[in-house]
Order: C-alpha cells, then structure tokens, then sequence
C-alpha cells in the first residue's frame, strides 16, 4: 500500500484528503482504511509526505518543506543543506528551533523561491547526527561538571554529575553521552563514558580531533587475539599457485617515514623496443579473511589517517608495517599486474596473477629525485639507475597519453606540519611532488585502469573509484568569476568535458594567481567517491577507474584484491557468488565514502589547528600572501606556506561592501578594492588553537 499512497501522490495535480486516498485507491474494507492511516503516519514521520493544517497530503517535495542536513555556525545562525537544491537555506538564530550542527532536520521554506538567499525555519530536530561530543570537563563548587564542547558550532549545556563522570578532574578532554533532556531545548544531562586525557598532555589535542570523527585508535581483542596467529614470514604454503617473481629487480619508492609499503615496480625493455611495467601490490586480502574480526574492523575503519605526527592505521601494525608491507629483502605475497606499453604509451597487453616477490631496496623519492631532476645517483642507488631513467621515459610517455585524453593536473600545493617530540609545530612548509612522485602517480593509473577495466568487460560486480562531471552551472559561475577578473579563455567552452577544463587550467597557469584560481576550479568540481557502478573518472579523463594499488591503507582497494582472487583466481562465478557481491558492494561504496570523508576532515581539522598554534608564536609578524576568498564579512589570505588566515570586516578602517558576484570587496570613502588573487603584506594579529582560527591585518598591497 506504501508504495500504491506515493504513486497516487505524486501523479495528482493537487494535495488530497485522506477520503479523496481512499477514493483513488478503491479501499472499501475498514481494515484497509485502518491500514492506510497507519501507512500515512508513517510515510510522515519518514519524511517522505507532508500532511497540511487543512488535512491534505502531498509528497515532501512538492511543499514548501524539505528534509536536509543543518550546517551551523558558532553565531547562531545556519544553513540546511538539501540534496538536489543548489542552494542551501539560511536558518536565523531565532528559527533554529533547537537544532545543532549536523542534525537532520525539517525545514519549512519562508522565502520565495526566486528570491537571492532562501530563508526558512527550522520545524523538527528528524535525527541527531552525532551521538557522542567531545569537550572539557570543568566543576563547579557544588560538583556538577560542565562541558565545554571543542565544536564552538554545537550549542548545548551539558551538566555530568559526579556519579556519571568516571572520575574525572578539572581539564580532561571526555567524551560524553546525552542522557537527559533539562528544562529547554539544548540543556541536558550527560554521561562521561571516555577520557581521552587531560587538555595540557602532549597529543591529547590531536586525540580530541580523532575521537569527534569517530576514527578508532585501539583495536579490539579479538583482532589483537586474530593476529597473534598470523604467520610473519611467507611459508612454502602460502607460495602454492603463484607465479615466483624473486629473481625479477623489483623495488619500492616511498616517502623518507614510510613504513606501509603497498606497492612495489618493475621495468623491462622489450626485443620490440615496448615497455613491460611490472606494478606488484601486497596482498592484504590474502591474511585479511573475509568476515574475520580483521576484516571487520578494517572495513569499519574504511582507510588510514594521517595526522601530523601519526598515523592511525586501518590494519594492525604487525601487517601494516610487518608481513604485508613490502619491505626490502624478505619474501612477500603480491597481486601482480604486468602491461606492455608501446612508445606511444597505448597498453598492448596485459596479466593480472598472484605472485611471490623479493624487494631490492626501499627507495625515496628525494635520493631517486637526485638521480632524475640533478643527475646525482646516491650510494647504494647505482644498480637500478638504468632502471628508473627507462621508468622516467616511460611515465613521461604515459602522462602525455594522459594529458592527451583530456588528463587534468590542478597542481594544488599541500602544506607539511612539523613538529617537535611534544608535538609543538615548529615549521609549515610545502610538501615537494618531483618526477619520482608523479612517476609512481602515472604507474598506479595505470594499473588501476587496467584492473578496472579487466572487471568491468567480464561483467561482474565490482568497486570503482568515480568523479562524475561537474555541474554545468557551477562550470559557468567559475567561468563568469575568471571573466569578471579580467581573463577571457579563448575557444569553444560550450561542453564540460575534461578537455574543457583541462583548456582553463592551461590558459590561467602562467597567471600570477594561478594557485588560488586552481583551487576554486577544484572546488567547483564533484567529490570523487566509490561506486558499484563504473560512472567514470572525470579528473583523470578515465573511462573506467578503480583503486587496488593501497590495500594496506584503503578497504575498497583490499575489497578488488578480493574480488580478484575470487573471480580470476578462485574462478568463483556462479550466481550465488555474484548475487552476494551485487549486494555487499552498496554498502561497501557507500560506507568507504563516509569513512574518507571524515577522515579527509579529521586531517584537515588537525592541520588549521596545528597552524593556528604555530601562528600564536608569530602575533605581530608580517607575511607577504594572496587573497584566497573573499565573503561578507572578511577576506581569507593564503601565506606562501598555505597557512590561512581571515582579514575580519570588523577590523578594517573602511566600511567596504561586499560584491558577491566578482568576489570583491569595495572600501565605501577611500574606494579600496581588495579581489582573490591580489597579493598583500599581512600582519598576524589573533591566533586561536582552541578556535582554530587565525586573524590578519592589511599592511599593505604588494
């Protein structure tokens, strides 16, 4: 009947009574009238209809109500999110109906439509996202503990009893749960059920970060128990029907601390003059079981996260540093993938197969970054010279094939946070990405597609990595922004293929603001995301992607070693094994997604407030930057190192008016105009680790 409600619903030009339901349905039985009451209050309260003040239902979407995701700022006010809309509904403090970030909510629409900015409020809290909240806990003279929450977003009093607080003291960072609702909306009882260890700690900081996304730190006992009966070394047994590849010069590059080791190379030229590249990744799925306490828990974790002085790993180290990682000199097990390429760099030919490797050395990419970019061959890197300039010849070739299609390099800096052993940052510098980087960048493609493709002509359920075109209009807005700056991009601009926005990005490199307009293109892009279905990789102009060269640290990567050892080894096809893996990849794509997302977050969290801290030792310094963002109630400059930091309206000396559409910001008496891409001298003068947040002022145009 659920369904029969929605399908009269939606074909009617008009909101119905629950007579006029009953009429279009032909129900005549008291039981099925019965029935169709109770199916209309459920399909309420799922969201999905809207009964109005006169009793008449609609579908949700054709009200003026809408399901959606609130964004909440730490002034009181917010935004819904709403899927499907392009813009997001600005919610006032006074219509926040006790809501708090990241609740999913019932908006109603108060706005019209065709108005700039919708407006709404806030009519039902539908699901409280977040369960847990982090925060310090401090007591007053009567015992009771007050939560002050880290996520200045979140508005809540929270008040834990002594009871109900595990003993903790003045300053530890908890976790805590919501018990009670108190006396209004956003007051209530909770509960410590964690302490992550008091707020001056070395690393507790960065705990309280992790602990907000949900990211597990300790694994359970029973994966702890799981792999204490691992092997540590590779057996004779665990060699059986795999191709031995020992005598084969295989060898790593990686980054100076890296301990994971997934993947490994090979290259030989061929009698016909071809390239044969050998890509050998480790062979997680081969220890992780699937369905074992290792395989849960890896799945849970979804991916690794890198902060600024650790590493939470998604596998225990005794796999992620010890049996699966390819390190140097020791027997590994891989999945093997060998392609021939021509001069060309078109793939001729190609084999997928387990394999049992040798590593030669554990390169990095500054010694192999000698060789290649100043000809200095370090000690020790003497016997694999040869190898890595016929590498360099042919990820060269392999990335002009790229470029060729349509391959798009926004060529987007990452900053790099060091710090001292009590975790103080002490200098913010730009990570490097020379040939050596962006040679196992083109050998990885590589290798993905052609596993990716390999899958996908055989029909069978599988996981891909995809980046669906950008919105048309968010294509056009950028381009009206660039045209608004001054640069008109020659050529047909009509389609948005890769082509296209490889076009822009060419045309606008040699501008001096190139880095900020790179960003904003990026950032007018979709967000790359797994998928059972093959929708394609817009960013790579690759047709059919997916990701196996990280087992060590991604799960949908150990996810396609599975499915390459069931399909192409095991030759598991029948229609139970596919039925299952159609089923299971849903909820693997979508939950991998989330995990990345929050970790992406969590790092990039941790990184503005390790900046923030770094800037608190540089209040009253200057610093040259460039204007990254401009909003209407300040301009964001980037420093040379990355680090941002917000000019605040309040604190310049003009009143300037904020024009939205050229991002420009307009001084009302002196006529000053501050447009992104304009560089400045700035001086630091608000830094908040706490906030996060860190504050400028203008010096000077440079």
């Amino acid at each position: 009947m659920r369904d029969d409600i929605i399908n009269v619903l939606k074909n009617s030009d008009k909101a119905l009574t629950v007579y006029e339901l009953q009429d279009a349905l032909g129900l005549q039985d008291v039981s099925d009238i019965t029935k169709l009451s109770e199916e209309l209050r459920k399909l309420e309260e799922d969201v999905i209809i809207y009964c109005s003040n006169k009793g008449r239902y609609m579908m949700l979407e054709d009200s003026h109500l809408r399901k959606g995701t609130l964004r909440a700022n730490k002034k009181g006010f917010g935004f819904v999110e709403i899927e499907n809309m392009e813009d997001d509904v600005y919610i006032a403090p006074e219509n926040m109906n006790g809501a708090i970030h990241d609740d999913i909510v019932l908006v109603e629409i108060t706005s019209k439509m065709n108005l700039d900015r919708l407006e709404g409020r806030i009519l039902k809290v539908l699901k409280r996202q977040v369960e847990r909240y982090i925060g310090e806990i401090n007591f007053d003279k009567k015992g009771m503990g007050h939560i002050t929450l880290d996520d200045s977003k979140i508005k809540l009093d929270i008040q834990v009893s002594k009871e109900d607080s595990l003993n903790a003291v003045d300053g530890h960072k908890v976790v805590v749960e919501l018990i009670k609702k108190l006396n209004n909306n956003l007051k209530y009882r909770g509960k410590v059920v964690e302490i992550i260890g008091h707020k001056n700690d070395p690393g507790v900081d960065i705990l309280s970060i992790v602990y907000k996304y949900n990211i597990n730190t300790e694994f359970p006992v029973e994966v702890k128990e799981e792999v204490k009966d691992l092997p540590m070394e590779v057996r004779d047994i665990d060699m059986v029907g795999r191709r031995d590849l020992r005598d084969l010069e295989i060898f790593t590059i990686d980054g100076d601390d890296t301990k994971d080791i997934d993947d490994a190379i090979s290259i030989e030229r061929m009698s016909n003059g071809h390239y044969k590249l050998g890509v050998h990744i480790a062979d997680v799925s081969y220890y992780v079981k699937e369905g074992s306490p290792l395989d849960n828990e890896a799945m849970e974790r979804g991916t690794s996260v890198y902060l600024v002085d650790r590493v939470i790993p998604m596998l225990p180290h005794e796999l992620s540093n010890g049996i699966c990682s390819l390190n140097p000199n020791v027997d590994r097990l891989a999945i093997s993938c060998i392609m021939e390429f021509d001069q060309e760099g078109k793939q001729l030919d190609y084999e997928i197969f387990s394999s049992v490797i040798r590593s030669r050395i554990q390169m990095t990419y500054k010694k192999v970054n000698s060789i290649l970019e100043d000809n200095v061959v370090p000690e020790g890197y003497e016997p694999f010279e040869n190898s890595l300039r016929l590498m360099a010849e042919l990820a060269d070739i392999l990335r002009k094939m790229k470029i060729k299609r349509g391959y798009i390099d926004f060529e987007v800096d990452e900053a790099k946070i060091l710090v001292d052993e009590d975790c103080k940052p002490t200098k913010v510098v730009l990570r490097d990405r020379g040939t050596g980087e962006k040679l196992i960048e083109d050998f990885m493609i590589a290798a993905n597609e052609c596993v990716a493709t390999h899958i996908y002509f055989m029909s069978l359920p599988f996981i891909y990595r995809v980046h669906e075109v950008p919105k048309e209009e968010k294509l056009r807005s950028y381009l009206g922004f660039v045209g608004s700056l001054g640069y008109q991009i020659p050529g047909d601009l009509k389609d948005n293929s890769p082509k296209t926005v490889q076009k822009i990005v060419k045309f606008l490199e040699d501008k001096p603001e190139f880095k900020i307009l790179s960003s904003l293109l990026l950032r007018s892009m979709q967000k790359a995301v797994y998928r059972p279905e093959n929708l394609g990789h817009y960013g790579l102009a690759s047709q059919c992607y997916t990701h196996f060269t990280s087992p060590i640290r991604r799960y949908p990567d150990t996810t396609v070693h599975r499915l390459l050892r069931t399909y192409l080894f095991d030759k598991q096809l029948d229609m139970g094994t596919i039925r299952k893996w159609e089923e299971k990849l849903v909820y693997i794509s979508e939950h991998s997604s989330d995990r990345e997302r929050a970790s992406v977050d969590c790092e990039r969290e941790v990184e503005d407030m390790k900046m923030a801290e770094y800037m608190e030792g540089h209040i009253g310094e200057e610093f040259e930057g460039m204007i990254s963002s401009v909003t209407s109630f300040g301009m964001f400059v980037e420093l040379d190192n990355l680090i941002e930091g917000l000019v605040p309206l309040r604190d310049m000396k003009d009143f300037f008016h904020y024009d939205e559409e050229h991002m420009t910001l307009i001084g009302e008496r002196s006529h000053v105009k501050y447009t992104i891409g304009e560089r400045l001298l700035i001086k630091v003068v608000r830094a908040s680790k706490e906030d996060k947040t860190i504050d400028f002022e203008v010096v000077r145009k440079l």
